[in-house]
């Protein structure tokens, strides 16, 4: 038997580290990510049909249609590199937009092989984030606990003077937080539901993390 398709999507609240673990699941099962963020960008400049029908629900300030969102998708989707499969970063959103992305891929026959949730508590996330710095000079990152600068307060690469960003102050992660669980609750349901939910303890040191996410990957791409 030949291997399935990878076709992944990542769950997880702001700092549960997404973003490093997408990568490094990206360079080992050479698979795509794809982040509907990134993808609307492209698809603006890139001149197609769909790029036009875009910028008119833009330019007039409205919300995208979940349709449209996903058909750029699906065009995305479409393309060669995806034909290994594929890993999704922020889509769906909600409830609709899983149940839409299903009916898309089982028309290609190549349905979602399973969604990895990162779980993080809130505390230990508002930890993460408020503890980011960012140099108002070369906007290098730094963080408190985990990537120091070697002086405080002052870049390592050109010297200039560290500072928190307005949306890491704890309000405003407090809120992002609450936002994303009001958000991503029905959908972590509705994947549970489907036994196609894989939740992983984000609270351990990053290589543990992305191990446990590979035995999940194993499992699922077996023949």
């Amino acid at each position: 038997m030949t291997k399935r398709n990878l076709n992944l999507i990542f769950l997880g609240p702001p700092g549960a580290g997404k973003g490093t673990q997408a990568k490094q699941v990206v360079d080992k099962y050479s698979i795509p990510q794809i982040s509907t963020g990134d993808l609307m960008r492209a698809t603006v400049s890139s001149g197609s049909s769909l790029s036009e029908k875009l910028k008119s629900y833009m330019q007039a300030g409205a919300l995208v249609p979940d349709q449209l969102v996903l058909d750029i998708l699906i065009a995305r989707i479409d393309q060669a590199d995806c034909q290994k499969g594929f890993l999704l970063d922020g889509f769906p959103r909600t409830v609709g937009q899983a149940e839409e992305l299903e009916k898309a891929l089982l028309k290609r026959n190549s349905p979602l092989s399973g969604v990895v949730s990162i779980d993080v508590p809130d505390e230990v996330l508002t930890g993460r984030l408020t503890a980011r710095r960012i140099c108002s000079k070369c906007s290098a990152s730094y963080h408190l606990e985990y990537l120091k600068p070697q002086k405080d307060g002052i870049c390592d690469r050109c010297g200039g003077e560290l500072y928190q960003r307005k949306d890491d102050s704890e309000e405003v992660i407090k809120n992002r937080l609450k936002v994303y669980h009001e958000q991503t609750s029905p959908l972590v349901d509705f994947y549970q539901k489907k036994k196609n939910l894989y939740p992983v303890d984000g609270n351990k040191k990053i290589d543990m993390i992305f191990q446990e996410i590979c035995d999940i990957i194993d499992r699922l791409n077996s023949p």
